[in-house]
């Protein structure tokens, strides 16, 4: 094993604000505890909450890097105790605590997934976050099943894109929402069954209309605030509401008694916080039933635009404008670019 640099690259402003805090720094390389690997870090995800940890709102948890970046595919170059030594130089992509904007990042073993040959690194980094967020949301809070329907906001966002292709393999009818015209257009082509624009028509009316008046089974929801009463009033009898962020407010007033009376369920969950434990515990199941569509090319994420890590202010900047569909990836070291490995 080659020795290691003492620094790195890494994006880690000390101050919260718009895109242009994020600058490159020097910081050291970390070094992985027990059961953590150190990843060479070829391409980084950009997410939400990397934005709204910059504006100030989402610290990292207690114990994670203050660097943002939630996922990462790169090759494994140190191993922790504990760790066999079989995953040494494998290349990975892993679900973060943060870190990911940087030349090397710390990773629960448990955590990492291996890249299938033929899967470019690039590609594998915008997988992690949404993956995790959607089958522990859509499949394990809201217990959809094959054959129900499910409606998903921000259908073109990159949790919206990733829950249509997972639905579809698992044989859900997916109903989403979009911004514009175009944007419902490449929900559709993506996979979605329906594409509700709504900034033009009643989303709950469509939903009613696309389901004959019965609703729908399960509403995966990041808007929040005056969509969650409306989101009820689309949902089915028995029907899961999952809220997994609260862009439009953190607060809404819903109908109790409507609740009790059609026995309707509202949950929600963050991901980041969990312990590493359970998210190795998801990461297992997912290495069982998602990922063999993964090998197969069957599933794959919907890349937007690419990035350099010097660009993270336009990549941040390109996720604030909306505008995108799918995942803003930056590529950081060689192999992030490179077509497969």
């Amino acid at each position: 094993m080659a020795a290691l640099p003492e620094t790195m690259r890494a994006i880690d402003p000390d101050e919260t604000g718009g895109p242009e805090v994020l600058r490159v720094v020097e910081r050291p390389v970390p070094r992985p505890g027990a059961g953590e690997v150190l990843i060479q870090v070829a391409a980084a995800g950009v997410n939400r909450p990397d934005v709204v940890q910059r504006k100030g709102g989402y610290p990292p948890p207690p114990g994670a890097p203050t660097i943002p970046g939630l996922e990462v595919a790169g090759r494994i170059v140190a191993l922790g105790p504990g760790v066999e030594s079989e995953w040494l130089a494998q290349p990975v992509c892993a679900l973060l605590a943060g870190g990911g904007y940087a030349e090397y990042a710390v990773a629960a073993v448990g955590q990492c997934l291996a890249v299938p040959p033929g899967l470019p690194l690039m590609e594998a980094a915008a997988i992690p976050e949404t993956l995790f967020t959607v089958w522990t949301n859509l499949f394990e809070r809201a217990y959809a099943v094959e054959g129900d329907v499910a409606l998903v906001h921000g259908g073109t966002s990159g949790i919206g894109t990733m829950a249509i292709q997972l639905g579809k393999l698992f044989g859900l009818t997916m109903i989403v929402t979009c911004g514009s015209d175009e944007k419902c257009a490449r929900a559709i082509a993506i996979g979605a069954d329906h594409a509700i624009n709504y900034r033009t028509a009643d989303f709950v009316e469509e939903v009613k209309q696309i389901t004959g008046g019965r609703g729908c089974q399960v509403v995966l929801d990041m808007v929040g605030g005056d969509y969650v009463p409306r989101n009820l009033a689309c949902l089915a009898d028995d029907g899961r509401h999952v809220s997994i962020a609260v862009q439009r407010g953190a607060k809404a007033e819903v109908p109790i008694w409507d609740i009790m009376r059609r026995r309707l369920t509202l949950t929600g969950s963050t991901l980041r916080p969990r312990s590493a434990a359970f998210k190795s515990l998801v990461a297992d199941e997912l290495a069982a039933t998602v990922w063999p569509f993964v090998r197969e090319g069957r599933l794959r994420p919907v890349i937007d635009r690419t990035y350099t890590l010097e660009e993270a202010a336009l990549a941040h900047a390109r996720m604030e404008s909306g505008d995108h569909v799918g995942k803003i990836v930056l590529l950081v070291g060689e192999q992030g670019s490179a077509a497969s490995l």
